[in-house]
């Protein structure tokens, strides 16, 4: 039986993976890294912390396989800066503490289109992140790259929810690997591959995460 972490865990696609992964039989224990309280579970255990304190945390986050869901917007982070520190900073530093304390597996959420050397911010620190998770020295390393995430958010994202009606009336008209996914395929598809029992690093492009 293993122990799993999770970051994100109330957003779109955390939220969905972290009652997946309180039902899954081949995790005795969940743990959530959190800045607000969840539903009390007999598996979960809750750690509320800023992530850029995370490393003080440390001796609390053993686990074997990490989950990072974290992520944020240009509009809702206000800066560059700031959206990199969300971005890239925190699945990094979160990647360095947990395989520190002895995790062997880190699947992260990344989007379609990342790439370091991007001309578009966005998709050039997803690319970075990537690239410096990769390194860190997991066993086996997840990438997910999900198109448009469909799904009900608690918060309003206004040019996502535009996006979402363009694809609703012309999605027909889109290639499969660009198409909108919903936030519990991306879930599922990180479960299943997260029980694996995989080594190196993967990359799962929305395409593919279309099948769960």
């Amino acid at each position: 039986m293993k122990t799993a972490l999770i970051a994100g865990a109330t957003g779109l696609i955390g939220q969905q993976l972290l009652q997946l992964l309180i039902e899954s039989p081949l995790y005795e224990k969940v743990i959530a890294i959190t800045r607000n309280d969840l539903a009390i579970h007999p598996k979960l255990v809750q750690i509320k912390m800023e992530f850029g304190n995370i490393t003080e945390k440390s001796g609390v986050l053993k686990a074997d396989d990490v989950f990072c869901c974290l992520g944020t917007t240009m509009a809702k982070a206000g800066s560059k800066e700031k959206f990199r520190q969300v971005d890239f900073y925190y699945p990094y530093l979160l990647a360095k503490t947990t395989h520190a304390a002895g995790a062997s597996q880190y699947l992260i959420v990344s989007s379609l289109g990342a790439n370091k050397s991007s001309s578009i911010f966005y998709n050039e620190v997803k690319g970075e992140v990537e690239e410096a998770v990769a390194a860190v020295g997991f066993e086996a390393v997840h990438i997910f790259r999900p198109s448009l995430l469909l799904g009900s958010r608690t918060e309003k994202r206004s040019g996502e929810d535009t996006a979402k009606l363009f694809y609703r009336i012309f999605g027909f008209l889109i290639p499969g690997k660009y198409q909108a996914i919903s936030s519990l395929k991306v879930a599922k598809a990180m479960l299943h591959f997260g029980t694996q029992d995989k080594k190196g690093t993967f990359i799962h492009e929305s395409g593919e995460l279309q099948r769960f």
